[in-house]
C-alpha cells in the first residue's frame, strides 16, 4: 500500500543525540521513533522511493543543553527503509526547539501538531512531506 503525505506523528520523551556515547540508548530511540511513526502509516505500505522533506520541532520541558542538530541523524534513521527507502531522499530539513520560555504562536496548526502544543513534554513533532519545495512559494 502506498503512503499518503503528509505523514505527521508524535514521539514522547527526550530525543536522544546521535553523539551519545551509549549505543544502547540510540538504538532504543530509534525504536521508539519507528514504532511511534506506525500509528500514521497503513498496514503493509511500502517505503516511498520519492523526493521528501522533514520537520522536526522539539519541545522540551527546560532549556537544552545540547545542539539542536544532533536529534536530526537517528530520526532520519530510524524511518529509512520504514517510511522511505533510503535517508538520502530526504531534500530538505527542518528543526527548531520550542522553549518553555520561547513562547511561539502557531496559526493554523495540524491537529497532530496541536496535540503535541498541549501535550506532556518533552515530545518531538515529527512531519514528512513529499514536497521539498512547499515551504518555499
Amino acid at each position: 500500500m502506498e503512503l499518503i503525505f503528509p505523514i505527521e506523528f508524535l514521539v514522547s520523551g527526550t530525543p536522544v543525540s546521535f553523539q551519545s556515547a551509549r549505543p544502547s540508548s540510540k538504538s532504543q530511540w530509534k525504536q521508539k521513533v519507528r514504532a511511534a511513526s506506525d500509528g500514521s502509516l497503513p498496514e503493509n505500505h511500502f517505503a516511498c522511493e520519492g523526493k521528501l522533506a522533514v520537520t522536526l520541532f522539539y519541545f522540551p520541558v527546560g532549556p537544552v543543553q545540547g545542539d539542536v542538530d544532533n536529534i536530526v541523524k537517528l530520526v532520519l534513521d530510524a524511518l529509512n527503509q520504514h517510511i522511505y527507502m533510503d535517508d538520502s531522499q530526504i531534500e530538505r530539513v527542518v528543526i527548531q526547539k520550542f522553549e518553555p520560555q520561547r513562547v511561539f504562536s502557531f496559526t493554523q496548526p495540524s491537529p497532530v501538531l496541536a496535540a503535541a502544543l498541549s501535550a506532556q513534554k518533552p515530545i518531538l513533532y515529527v512531519r514528512l512531506s513529499d514536497d521539498p519545495f512547499e515551504e518555499l512559494a
